[in-house]
């Protein structure tokens, strides 16, 4: 059965599809909102902690179980026990979830990517009313960039129980994203295993070039000193420990099945132990990358708003107070409006109204993380940039490349158990299996995805050393005590974060009000997953 199994033309091809795998969106939206969280460069000390306490041992873990099990999370647990059955069960159920919500975010790249042909942007200025005399109202009010995600790309209803129509440009865009991951996974590791030197290294170079472009930009330094100055206050911070941990789970995609199902496609002799250490160094290094590049386009978009903000006081004041034109210039502003305050009391406080208080620290200090600060924050500082159609089409083809390259996984995880199961493969081809996974499915993610992965890893803390090779005292120190107990505290934490908080937020456009954003609630039930 072993010699029968497909296996990867070299360990460069396993090594790349994990890279693939585990470097995704997480690492270029979510971690450098952490770092402008949690003390900047001081989150990277906990970071690193985790890393060693936490990612590297069970990401050994899980590649072992896959190698010498040599088969996907079902059978593995299952043959590591009869009861375990349903542990591996639970991962292909959580990817498939997972999979489902992925793939949007594939739909909404292909949508931008699309729209990023257009001159000018159709983000970068706000559409005409109904009677073409000026701008939308409903787009003034808030952003170019917030209309045409919120209104143009969602049509996100006011309301959780307002389900809207079918957005058949969006739909089509989601067929699209399942047809590319179906051709990607057609033939298993055959194909799967050419699609990741693309998904691997195509965004370290969109990277590597957006971070040439941003490091020229006006205003990255600040977005760099704001990164890298650290608050080391923030590390008696819990939160920022167990953010720290969690980021490290699922960056690596810990627990979910994908890395098992890769490594089962491994000879047994494959040194999973420098794998495990370089891929996790990888993504980790990647996360670091990934945040220079954000921060110094970053700083880039708050100079430009800041910048933006003094031009309009500047503007305002002289046109209030009949200024000699160039009189009024950032370097004078704060002793001029002193100066006028006492001079002309009466007029000022007038004017005092349609001041905006600029302050660059403060536009530095907004946290955005997401689809907010893939869809909104920077398309905010390309539409800014000289020759933006370009800058739009590479941003968000690297999108697209990490998420395809996560999509791989996650459907590794669902069909390589599947292709396992001899009921399954006996009646249906592997591509007829590959097809099958495609569906249009609701999800909730941040509700359901957290508890059942941890647990996996939970489990998989029991094991012995499979690899057939001597283990030095670190791999079992964690194994044995560090990593379950870590793992336990996490598991803990977010069980009675969900049942203390009740009454879950979630963020809706409500046009009738013209304000954004606007928090509705609603309440859900642990029970409701």
């Amino acid at each position: 059965m072993e010699k029968a199994r497909p296996l990867w033309a070299n360990p460069l091809q396993f090594v790349f599809a994990c890279i693939s795998y585990s470097v995704g969106l997480g690492n270029v939206w979510r971690f450098p909102y952490l770092c402008q969280m949690y003390g900047g460069g001081s989150f990277l000390v906990p970071y690193v902690i985790m890393l060693i306490v936490e990612g590297m041992p069970l990401l050994y873990l899980e590649l072992a179980v896959g190698q010498r099990m040599r088969q996907g999370s079902i059978g593995a647990w299952r043959t590591i026990s009869p009861y375990l059955g349903g542990v591996g069960l639970a991962s292909v159920v959580v990817s498939f979830f997972l999979s489902m919500y992925y793939n949007i975010i594939n739909a909404w790249a292909f949508w931008y990517l699309f729209h990023s042909f257009q001159d000018p942007l159709p983000w970068s200025v706000c559409p005409l009313n109904g009677n073409r005399t000026g701008y939308d109202e409903e787009c003034e009010k808030a952003s170019s960039t917030q209309y045409f995600w919120y209104r143009k790309t969602l049509n996100i209803a006011p309301a959780i129980q307002d389900g809207g129509g079918v957005q058949w440009g969006q739909a089509l865009c989601l067929v699209l994203a399942w047809l590319v991951v179906y051709l990607c996974t057609l033939r298993g590791t055959e194909s799967t295993g050419k699609v990741v030197y693309f998904t691997a290294l195509l965004p370290y170079c969109v990277l590597i070039i957006y971070l040439v472009r941003g490091l020229t930009l006006h205003g990255a330094t600040n977005g760099l000193a704001y990164m890298f100055t650290p608050k080391l206050d923030q590390l008696a911070n819990p939160k920022a420990w167990i953010n720290a941990a969690t980021q490290i789970f699922f960056s690596l995609g810990l627990g979910f099945g994908s890395l098992i199902a890769f490594a089962s496609y491994n000879q047994p002799s494959t040194n999973c132990q420098k794998h495990a250490i370089i891929v996790s160094l990888i993504n980790s290094a990647t996360s670091i990358f990934a945040s220079v590049v954000t921060f110094s386009i970053y700083g880039f978009k708050a100079t430009f708003n800041y910048e933006s903000c003094l031009n309009k006081v500047i503007l305002l004041l002289t046109n209030s107070f009949d200024l000699e034109d160039g009189f009024l210039t950032a370097s004078n502003l704060e002793q001029v409006k002193g100066y006028l305050a006492s001079a002309f009391p009466g007029k000022y406080s007038e004017v005092l109204p349609q001041m905006k208080n600029c302050s660059l620290e403060s536009e530095l200090a907004t946290a955005v993380q997401g689809t907010g600060l893939s869809f909104i924050v920077y398309t905010e500082a390309i539409k800014n940039m000289a020759a933006s159609q370009l800058w739009s089409v590479l941003y968000f083809f690297m999108l697209l490349m990490l998420g395809i390259g996560s999509m791989l996984g996650n459907t590794a995880a669902i069909l390589t158990p599947l292709t396992d199961s001899k009921v399954i493969s006996s009646h249906l081809p592997k591509e007829a299996i590959s097809g099958e996974e495609g569906t249009w499915f609701p999800n909730q993610p941040s509700l359901c995805f957290t508890p059942p992965p941890m647990c996996s890893i939970l489990f998989e803390s029991d094991l012995k050393a499979m690899t057939g090779r001597t283990l030095n005292w670190y791999w079992k120190v964690m194994w044995a005590g560090v990593s379950p107990l870590l793992i336990i505290s996490l598991f803990v934490f977010y069980l009675s974060d969900y049942i203390l908080t009740g009454t879950l937020q979630y963020q809706a456009w409500d046009a009738s009000q013209l304000l954004f954003p606007i928090f509705n609630r609603y309440t859900t039930k642990l029970s409701d997953c």
